[in-house]
This record gives structure tokens, sequence and C-alpha cells, in this order.
């Protein structure tokens, strides 16, 4: 008996590549916490960087900074997580763009979908690659797909494209985000933190104080400000540089938004006219 062959179903394109997940936080942090320790106590508290070598009379600005007390390796920590994590996402993000210039890759696809010309926006979708270029080609596959679809009326049609563009856009979007978290939360802890190493100078300074009586001790006055001065500083320097790097992300992340946007609009508009 011979078997009946039933026609192959619409060809699903090929899901895009996930952009990487970055660095593992969990990770990550616990290393710096150990590298910032490492500086702390072994560059910075070296006898090189003190007047004879008793760590109570600083040398250079490593010692003065070394001066600033045990708080000191966790705002390190905290400044080289800022700057291992502004890298990554730089990297990542970079590449979430593709390889050319996104505008022009814009108007390159609206070009192609005014003429008809789906394969070839595809095709240009493959040149471009990243986020932008990944949603693109999922969300013209699906056009493709749409426009020989003979059940659906042109409203569910047009419902299903927009819905595409929204899941592929929602399986690239995060990727971008991840670790955006831990600058944004440094950006206020970092601050407290500090708050903690001024505070605990502050007391120092007031024990050398009461510990004179009526006459202080200078030298330990003097230390317990510095140290509360030198917290103050790492904070804030620390706050100040996670507080551009994730704006600046974010701006990035908002810009291929929007151009995905900018695409899924478009494609929609040539659907509702040309089918």
């Amino acid at each position: 008996m011979e078997k009946k062959t039933t026609a192959p179903a619409a060809k699903k394109a090929a899901a895009p590549k996930k952009s990487s997940g970055g660095l593992n936080a969990a990770i990550v942090i616990p290393l710096l916490l150990v590298i910032g320790f490492c500086v702390w106590h072994f560059l910075m508290g070296d006898t090189s960087n003190f007047v004879d070598g008793d760590h109570k009379k600083p040398a250079n600005a490593l010692g003065i900074v070394y001066s600033g007390g045990i708080i000191v390796p966790v705002l390190i920590t905290c400044l080289l997580t800022v700057l291992v994590f502004s890298i990554e996402r730089y990297i990542t993000i970079g590449k979430a763009g593709g390889t050319g210039n996104l505008d022009a890759f814009v108007r390159k696809i609206r070009s192609y979908l005014d003429s008809g010309n789906i394969d070839e926006a595809i095709k240009e979708c493959d040149k471009q690659k990243g986020t932008v270029g990944n949603v693109a080609k999922t969300a013209l596959a699906k056009y493709n797909q749409l426009t020989n679809e003979k059940e659906l009326t042109k409203d569910q049609k047009l419902a299903a494209l927009q819905k595409e563009v929204e899941e592929a856009t929602t399986l690239e979007l995060p990727m971008l985000e991840k670790n955006l978290t831990i600058l944004s939360t440094l950006a206020s802890v970092a601050t407290l933190i500090a708050l903690l190493g001024t505070v605990l100078g502050m007391i120092r300074s007031f024990f050398a104080i009461g510990a004179g009586g009526g006459a202080p001790d200078a030298a330990e006055l003097a230390t317990g400000i510095a140290e509360a001065l030198i917290n103050t500083a790492l904070g804030i320097g620390t706050s100040a540089v996670a507080i551009i790097m994730y704006n600046l992300f974010t701006a990035q992340i908002d810009g291929l938004t929007y151009r995905i946007d900018e695409i899924g609009m478009s494609l929609q508009q040539s659907f509702a006219a040309h089918n």
C-alpha cells in the first residue's frame, strides 16, 4: 500500500542565537573581594609606602589610602566590581548593536519592506547580526510565513506578527540588562559603606580627644579624621562611576529597543499595505 505524504508545514525560522549571559556575579564578586583585600594589605600596606615602615606615617598616596582602615578593601572591591561589570556590559551591549550602523540598517530594512523584498531584508539581518538583527530576522521570517497563511484573518495575522516581535525582543533584552542591577545597587551601597568608614574614623578621633583629657593627642586625632575622609572619598568616587555607567548603558539599551520598535512598526505597516 502506497504511503500518503503530506505537504511539509511552513518552515519555521531558526531561533536567533542568544547572546552571552555575561559574567556570573556570584563568582566574580567574591573573587574581587579577595583581590581588593590583597591590594590593600600587600600593595598599599607595603612598608615602602610608609616612613620608617611603621604604618603610622604614610610616605605616598598608597600609604595614605591604606590608612583608611579595614573598610578600604571593601570599597576597593566595590570600585573593582563597578569597573569589571562596566567593561563587561560595554562589550556585551556593543556586540548587541551588530556589525554595521544601526540607523543605516533600519533604513535598509524599511526600504526592502516598501519594495516587498523580504528575502533581501533577511540577508541584511544576517549581515548586521546582534540583538536588533536577530529580532528583525525572526520577525521577517514570521512575515513570510503569515503571507502564505490562508486560515487567519488580516487582523489575526497582524496580531501574530506583533506577538512574534515582542517574544523575540523579550528573549534578547534580558541578556543586555543582566548585571546592570549590580551597578545601580553599588551606586547607593558604596556611599553607605563609605559612611560607615567615615563614622568609624570619627569615633577614633573622639576617642583621641577623650583619652587626652584637656590636651588630645593631635596625631591620633588627625589619623581618625584622615581615615574618615579617605573612606568618604573612595565611596563617593565609586558611586559616581557606577551612576554614570548605569545611565550610559541604560541609554544604549533604550536606543536598541527604540530601533526594534521602529522595525516592528514598519513590518506591521508593510504587512497591512501588501496583504
